[in-house]
């Protein structure tokens, strides 16, 4: 992994070094350290489960119009740095499935996968989800707040995408859930924290908008 890992970010810089969504090369970072933290506790392959928390955002529909080159890029990338076909097929398993989906998403299968989504999901709550979800609401013209606006539960994968709401609905419909949805015993206790974090800051930041705090 010290052999590839500087190859990966120069590959990270040209592909998300413009990003200003709160899907920037210092989130493929934490993720990388969260997903490396998890690794200690909970064990797996170190190669797959790294090398995933690195690239999990090349290929994001988010961030990219042309999901089929940016697939095809990241393929060649990989084999380039020397990713064998099994690797290849656990990577793009991880990548193409630790997405929230709105909530639709099947549960992922490998251990790899599961420590990839919960070192992803980590960096979506507490402090530095906050940040990430203003940013990404900034980045798209989403209000921070409407009273008239109400949260909503996404049928499929397509309303969640095409769905503007606020920023603050945000926290209702995706990321007070994700401390539910951890994997691994490691994460749940991370998110524990970061979740209570989050609570205390809509709670303060509706009493500020109505004048009460």
């Amino acid at each position: 992994m010290e052999q590839v890992y500087p190859r990966i970010v120069e590959f990270l810089k040209e592909e998300l070094g413009e990003d200003t969504s709160g899907h920037s090369l210092d989130h493929a970072f934490r993720v990388y350290k969260n997903a490396k933290a998890i690794l200690k506790q909970e064990g797996g392959n170190e190669r797959i489960i790294l090398i995933s928390a690195l690239v999990h955002d090349v290929i994001d529909p988010k961030l990219f119009d042309d999901v089929r080159e940016q697939q095809a890029k990241l393929l060649m990338f990989l084999q380039m740095i020397g990713c064998s076909q099994t690797e290849l097929e656990q990577i793009f398993y991880i990548i193409e499935n630790i997405s929230y989906k709105g909530g639709t998403s099947q549960a992922v299968q490998t251990h790899e996968a599961k420590v990839v989504q919960d070192a992803d999901r980590l960096d979506a709550i507490g402090a530095i989800g906050v940040g990430r979800t203003f940013m990404y609401g900034g980045s798209k013209g989403i209000k921070m707040y409407d009273e008239s606006i109400n949260p909503i539960e996404f049928e499929d994968e397509k309303s969640y995408r095409h769905h503007k709401g606020t920023v603050i609905n945000h926290f209702d419909e995706k990321l007070f859930k994700l401390k539910g949805l951890m994997n691994t015993e490691t994460a749940k206790q991370i998110a524990y924290k970061r979740h209570e974090f989050m609570e205390q800051f809509v709670e303060q930041f509706l009493n500020e908008w109505n004048g009460l705090g």
